[in-house]
């Protein structure tokens, strides 16, 4: 199991543009991938669930890869959080 502490940077947090991004890299991957926020704790492959949330511009969130290709899943995921979403390009 890998777990890694990430910040929302893209101004505008997650709303459905970035939860579908989450859900289009994470689906493929065998993985169990989580997210969570405080208690809360969701399934990265439900758009619903990360939709719910409710992650906002400077929201700390942990991610969680547990699993065969979890060094991977957690790559591709934290890639697509530190490249804010491809948002907010110019701040």
């Amino acid at each position: 199991m890998i777990e890694r502490m990430i910040t929302i940077q893209n101004r505008a947090g997650i709303h459905a543009r970035p939860a579908a991004i989450v859900v289009q890299t994470t689906k493929d991957f065998t993985c169990s991938i989580y997210i969570e926020k405080g208690n809360n704790r969701i399934n990265a492959k439900s758009i619903m669930g990360v939709l719910t949330l409710g992650a906002a511009y400077g929201t700390e969130l942990r991610l969680v890869a547990d699993g065969e290709d979890e060094a991977e899943a957690m790559e591709a995921l934290t890639r697509i959080f530190e490249n804010k979403f491809d948002e907010d390009q110019d701040g």
